[in-house]
């Protein structure tokens, strides 16, 4: 009885110890499965950690990144922060119960994060910071309560920030001391929509730090914020935030930075912003603030920022401000303030940098005291009332970068302020523009102004005398204006050392002789105006050799020749002005050349010939003047595709002929004059016409047409004999009986087809047109080989070469590399795309080459002017303001056509500059289908393993493969920011914390050369106030094509219609 008794007990040991074995065998089998699920989810490891690590046949608490506890051996840790892994997080991880610590920061994950995590309820570490997450912030994180640390920051998070977060009374965020109440909270650069819970501020009474910019909350700033008496840093700016600012907010008495600029707060600035004397930055610009600016400011003797630009406050500026000694920063610009200035206000300043004042009412003469602000590099005044004597103590600001003192009613005896301004070695921008009591000449010491200066503004300031001869030596000078004074003299040849030299305006002087031969060494010179003053002579046919101008303008002068012929390379000529001068000989049959022009004013010369053709290619001039010479010939039929035309004036030439009725299609045309000439026949009545007066038409005896024309009625000349009717019934009948026989013959053609049940083959996949067919020797001959010098570029699934057939016609061949996986499929896709498919932006095939499984190619058009790419990131290449927006045009126009112009949509899933090519005439081509997806009728989107190329990928086809015409909305919301601000999204800038899509929405209220290409705005006055608005009017369209959500994205036939808006009020603002 005893052993039995024995028997048992061992017995039930044995049992006991096997069945904890096989417990823990099985929850660590658990934790090993949940990682695995975890590495299967990791699509890119780039340093191999996984991969080489995380096998089976290594222990799991052994494996990189894994932690284990020591009592039950479970997985405690997981940490795989700044390891650039690219994935999503499975529901798997879940499992992982014993888990306390998931640090993931500084990867690429991307999707939302699964609902298995609340699992976790012993996490007291949670960083995900710097990823791609997505979708809503999880409500169930505020089950997590044992949270001491919640990194969400720099993700794509949207919705409202859940009142759960309250719940989490132990979370600390950035590793504060244990068993605190969270100090810090970080959601900034998300998409977080809403109002700021109230909720969460109700238990944040430790709350120091609170960042919510760069988002879309809305309403009002919530009154408990008061509550968090130990907050330090308040930054809500870039929402949509409304209201007044609480007057309590001075009772946050331990507060240093608060930043609430662009949003949509109104109402004063409370006085109790006084009682913050810790106060270090204080921004509120680009709000609707009204009132004063309180003085109580300047009681804040720890400021260094303050920034109350872009408001509607009034009044003087409160004196107080200027004699806080920490400011190194005052932006007071854009507002209504009016008074004087201190005269002290630059003795107590001496970490002063920057002071904007510009655009107020301010009056008499600034303070030359600033000239003891020692520090200071930015000093703009402009667009105010200053008046008095610009002071020679400006010399002693020797760290000065940028002086603006444009639009004021500054004096300067002698200029003499320019000698103590060479002390200035720095200085890069220099405007004083529109002060027309400056008198004087400009002396000869101009040239020793500072090696870095850029940009040189003097417009209307009464400047008499010469060009000083020393302007040559400032070589790093881009653009110079000294139009609208009183200059006499030649233009000094020295100007041709001005090898950077991008704008040169001299127009409205009194300036002779010719223009020197020296200016057509300016190879990088896009702006020359030079219109009205006395230069003579021929127009120098070198200039036709800066293939980089955009704006010739050259009219009122006395030049004598006719337009030099090499004028056709300049083929990126945007404004053409040689009106009232004495040009004479026949206008330029290679008119068409010019593909580019909006603008052409030929007007007041002596031209003599017939109105060639060919300008009916000028597709997007909308300014068009002839008038007062001695044209001839009819108006050609073929104005009337010029569709962008708002200007038409050919008065007073010899013209004849009849008024095409093609012109009645010019629905934009609202100037069209053709009085004086000898016009006949009755005049078109549709279109605009029905809005042109009398004074368009008077001085053609011939014309008829309205009464209210003042012209003679038409009469209508009746059919008067039998042979008359029978013509008619000839010339009306016969054409429609042949007609019905065509439409007959095509029925009985195509029904025919129908009965058959072939199937095409692969030549029959492309439209050879009258093409022969091109073999395999003739590529390999016409292409040197596939020779390595005829490689125009590669991809990922081939090559493309330049070749040239015995004919001489030229093409590009796409040579597939059969030996990589989905070449075959690539090649496939792009014959069944390209075959159904033509539009004028779009990469046209010629034919194909195919050898069953050895050689497949696709023969291209060959397209001159390279890449998108090219032209964006080459110093060899420049492309204006407006070519860029023409470019984009083109490519939404081929987009729209894809996605909406055909019976099966068709999504192009790579959108990117190198995928757009300019042809001869900048015109943009689309190209490379290797990955686009055909959507069947009833399918809006579609599902794929192919990824296409990443910083344009839409986050739905990253995360989850899902292909739509949505996700080429998203890449071209990121190619029209790329392109303005010549900055690719895999930029190593963007490698950190940034992408361009949060660079460009954080930077786009800032001055705007932060974020957009410089070049785009180096240009003055309205040329460049037009070039703002519209590279910010781009920006913005791409900000809404990158939505996160597909939902929110335009389809492109709304995106075409906003960039042709984009267009026209540019044109209108910049003309």
């Amino acid at each position: 009885m005893a052993n039995t008794f024995l028997n048992l007990v061992l017995l039930i040991i044995l049992h006991s110890s096997m069945a904890t074995f096989s417990l823990k065998s099985t929850t660590l089998l658990t934790d090993q499965s949940a990682l695995l699920a975890f590495k299967d989810h990791i699509s890119h490891d780039p340093e191999n950690v996984l991969a080489t690590n995380w096998s089976v046949s290594v222990p799991v608490c052994n494996w990189f990144g894994v932690s284990c506890g020591s009592k039950h051996r479970r997985v405690t840790a997981l940490n795989l922060s700044g390891l650039g892994l690219v994935g999503t997080l499975p529901p798997h991880l879940g499992n992982l119960s014993f888990l306390s610590i998931l640090s993931i920061s500084d990867n690429s994950f991307h999707g939302t994060l699964p609902v298995q995590l609340s699992n976790l309820l012993r996490l007291k570490h949670l960083t995900f910071g710097n990823n791609s997450f997505s979708g809503a912030i999880p409500s169930w994180l505020g089950s997590l309560t044992r949270l001491r640390k919640l990194i969400l920051y720099k993700n794509s998070f949207q919705g409202v920030i859940p009142p759960s977060l309250g719940n989490l009374s132990k979370l600390e965020m950035l590793g504060l001391e244990e068993n605190q109440i969270i100090e810090y909270i970080d959601f900034s650069v998300n998409n977080l929509t809403g109002y700021i819970p109230t909720e969460m501020l109700d238990h944040l009474p430790n709350l120091k730090v609170l960042y919510l910019s760069g988002n879309k909350l809305s309403g009002r700033v919530p009154a408990n914020l008061l509550k968090c008496k130990e907050l330090q840093v308040l930054s809500i700016a870039y929402n949509q935030l409304e209201g007044n600012l609480l007057g309590e907010i001075g009772n946050l008495s331990m507060l240093q930075a608060l930043l609430i600029d662009h949003n949509h707060f109104e109402g004063e600035i409370p006085k109790q912003i006084g009682n913050l004397t810790l106060l270090r930055y204080f921004g509120c610009s680009h709000n609707n603030h009204t009132g004063t600016i309180p003085h109580q400011i300047g009681n804040l003797k720890s400021l260094e920022v303050l920034l109350v630009g872009a408001n509607n406050f009034v009044g003087h500026i409160p004196p107080a401000i200027f004699n806080s000694s920490t400011l190194s920063l005052i932006g007071l610009n854009l507002n209504q303030l009016t008074g004087r200035l201190p005269s002290t206000m630059g003795l107590w300043l001496p970490n002063l940098e920057g002071l904007y004042l510009s655009v107020n009412h301010l009056m008499d003469s600034f303070p030359m005291s600033i000239s003891n602000a020692s520090k200071l590099t930015l000093l703009d005044i402009s667009n105010n009332y200053f008046s008095g004597s610009i002071s020679d103590d400006l010399g002693n600001l020797r760290n000065l970068k940028k002086l603006n003192m444009e639009d004021n009613n500054l004096t300067s005896l002698g200029m003499s302020f320019l000698s103590s301004l060479t002390n200035c070695r720095g200085l890069e921008y220099l405007s004083f523009d529109s002060n027309p009591l400056i008198s004087g000449e400009l002396p000869g010491l101009l040239g020793n102004l500072s090696d870095s200066l850029r940009i040189f503004y003097a417009f209307g300031c009464s400047i008499s005398g010469t060009i000083p001869s020393e302007l040559g030596n400032l070589s790093s000078l881009i653009s110079v204006h000294l139009a609208g004074n009183k200059l006499t003299g030649s233009i000094p040849t020295t100007i041709g050392r001005l090898k950077e030299l991008q704008g040169l305006s001299l127009q409205d002087n009194n300036l002779e002789g010719s223009i020197p031969f020296e200016l057509c060494r300016l190879n990088k010179l896009a702006f020359l105006s030079l219109t009205n003053n006395k230069l003579s002579g021929p127009i120098p046919a070198c200039l036709g050799n800066l293939i980089s101008l955009r704006n010739l303008i050259l009219g009122s002068n006395m030049f004598s020749s006719s337009i030099p012929s090499t004028f056709t390379s300049l083929t990126d000529l945007l404004i053409l002005n040689l009106s009232s001068n004495s040009l004479s000989g026949p206008l330029p049959i290679a008119f068409g050349k010019w593909k580019v022009l909006i603008s052409m004013d030929l007007s007041n010369n002596q031209f003599s010939s017939d109105i060639p053709t060919v300008v009916a290619d000028l597709k997007d001039l909308t300014y068009f003047s002839l008038s007062n010479n001695r044209i001839t010939g009819p108006i050609p039929e073929s104005f009337g595709e010029m569709l962008s035309l708002e200007f038409l004036d050919l008065s007073r030439n010899n013209l004849s002929g009849e008024i095409p009725k093609s012109l009645e299609k010019l629905r934009y045309l609202k100037h069209f004059n053709v009085s004086f000439n000898r016009l006949e026949g009755k005049i078109p009545e549709g279109g605009s016409f029905g809005s042109y007066s009398m004074e368009s038409f008077k001085g053609n005896k011939a014309l008829c047409g309205a009464p209210r024309l003042h012209v003679r009625s038409c009469k209508t000349k009746p059919l008067r004999n039998s042979k008359a009717r029978t013509k008619l019934i000839l010339y009306v009948a016969l054409p429609i009986a042949s007609a019905l026989l065509v439409v007959a013959i095509i029925i009985i053609i195509l029904r025919g087809r129908r009965r058959k049940d072939k199937l095409p083959t692969q030549e029959d996949l492309l439209p050879l047109g009258t093409w022969k067919r091109i073999s395999y020797q003739e590529l390999l001959r016409a292409t040197d080989g596939f020779s390595q010098s005829k490689l125009l570029g590669s991809g990922s699934y081939g090559s493309v070469y330049h070749g040239t057939l015995s004919d001489g016609i030229t093409f590009a061949v796409k040579v597939f590399k059969l030996e990589l996986e989905g070449a075959f499929k690539s090649f496939d896709v792009e014959c069944e795309v390209l075959r159904n498919i033509r539009h004028r932006n779009l990469i046209k095939v010629i034919s194909s080459c195919s050898n069953d499984s050895d050689f497949k190619a696709l023969v291209l058009e060959f397209i001159p002017n390279g890449s998108l790419d090219k032209w964006l990131y080459s110093n060899n290449h420049f492309l204006d303001i407006l070519q860029r927006l023409n470019i984009m045009i083109d490519i939404a126009s081929a987009l729209e056509y894809l996605h909406h112009g055909n019976e099966t949509p068709i999504v192009h899933c790579d959108l990117k500059p190198s995928n757009v090519l300019l042809d001869e005439d900048m015109v943009a081509h689309l190209s490379d289908f290797g990955i686009a997806k055909l959507l069947c009728n009833e399918d809006s989107m579609i599902q794929t393993m192919t990824m296409a190329t990443v910083g344009y990928m839409a986050p739905e086809y990253g995360i989850d493969g899902i292909v739509s015409t949505k996700g080429d909305v998203y890449s071209f919301g990121i190619l029209l920011m790329e392109t303005v601000a010549s900055k690719k999204p895999t930029d190593e800038m963007f490698a950190g914390e940034r992408s361009l899509k949060s660079w460009v929405k954080e930077s786009i209220s800032t001055p705007l050369d932060q974020v957009v290409d410089m070049n785009l705005i180096s240009a003055n006055g309205r040329e460049r106030s037009a070039a703002n608005d519209c590279a910010l009017s781009i920006l913005q369209v791409g900000l809404d094509c990158s939505a996160e959500l597909p939902d929110e994205r335009n389809d492109m036939k709304e995106i075409v219609t906003k960039l042709k808006k984009i267009k026209m009020k540019f044109l209108k603002d910049r003309y």
